[in-house]
């Protein structure tokens, strides 16, 4: 399901839109990084009114490598124990969601395919976790499940990356506590980053009702990697202003009149210091994994989410 009403992404005057998360799915393995998104799924859940679907994906190879080479009957139980904990933390999580319809889901298998099983069945329009950035993008779970998702998701995705600033401590398991995200939404500067690729128009339209709905200030940026004619050449420029301000839906009532920037340089690199000038609360990006028809390249993709001091919200088109 889209998270979005009535785009028409071949448009020339693309329609002002209504934001809609109304089925919001956490993934998570129990990490002290995946617990940083929990606070930011029930925000979201109870600013748009959404339910929360909690799964926890028990990888195949995990528990083989938990059962040490042992006989079948050993495994089966292994896999019986590691169920009914799996359950009763996602229980122990579900107590901060007081008003919140929730289910949790407890799956084995292949992560992914089982994540992608609850989105369709449950029409899951953002996906929410939490990525360690260590080798890039980082990994949830077993594997590069956090990349495996961006790749795949047929909705948003938000990453709550290693370097997210904590704003207040909520408790935590075993009475200890962490410092985790706001328990309501405060979102008053999103910046948007994009190449103009395919279908630029829709990621745009994303960014442009998340900040109508927070009446939130919108950097739209665009970023020029190859930058070596401009001294001769300065049409590229007043260009990339024109197509930012062309992604703006012409009915857009936006609190505030968005501002379009052109940075020079290296993509990510630009992209996150324009948001942590501007002390953003909140990335939007589109991104498409397969090679040669990307939004912005898989590297900057995993650059933004590792290093960023704010939520991640990529859109895969």
């Amino acid at each position: 399901m889209s998270p979005v009403d009535d785009i028409k992404t071949t448009s020339a005057e693309p329609k002002n839109l209504t934001l809609s998360f109304k089925n919001v799915l956490l993934a998570t393995d129990f990490s002290p990084i995946s617990d940083t998104a929990v606070p930011y799924a029930a925000a979201i859940c109870r600013r748009f009114g959404g339910t929360l679907h909690t799964a926890h994906v028990l990888s195949d190879t995990a528990v083989i490598m938990m059962t040490g080479g042992v006989d079948y009957v050993s495994m089966a139980t292994l896999y019986d124990d590691a169920v009914a904990e799996a359950k009763d933390k996602l229980r122990q999580i579900a107590e901060g969601f007081e008003g919140i319809p929730h289910h949790e889901y407890v799956r084995q298998g292949q992560v992914w395919k089982n994540l992608a099983a609850i989105v369709e069945e449950s029409s899951i329009d953002l996906i929410i976790l939490g990525t360690h950035g260590r080798t890039g993008l980082g990994k949830l779970l077993l594997g590069s499940v956090a990349e495996d998702i961006l790749r795949h998701a047929p909705c948003p995705v938000l990453t709550i990356g290693p370097n997210v600033s904590a704003r207040v401590r909520l408790p935590a398991a075993g009475g200890k506590e962490r410092d985790l995200a706001p328990p309501e939404l405060d979102v008053k500067q999103i910046v948007f980053g994009t190449n103009f690729a395919q279908n630029a128009a829709l990621v745009a339209q994303i960014a442009v009702s998340l900040a109508d709905e927070f009446r939130a200030r919108l950097t739209m940026v665009h970023v020029m990697e190859d930058y070596t004619q401009l001294g001769t050449h300065p049409g590229p420029i007043e260009d990339s202003l024109r197509r930012l301000h062309d992604l703006i839906p012409l009915d857009a009532s936006l609190h505030y009149l968005p501002e379009t920037v052109v940075e020079f340089g290296s993509a990510h690199e630009r992209i996150l210091k324009v948001a942590a000038d501007r002390e953003a609360d909140l990335i939007v990006i589109g991104t498409r994994a397969e090679v040669g028809t990307t939004h912005l390249p898989w590297s900057t993709t995993h650059q933004v989410i590792a290093r960023a001091h704010c939520p991640v919200l990529t859109v895969r088109t």
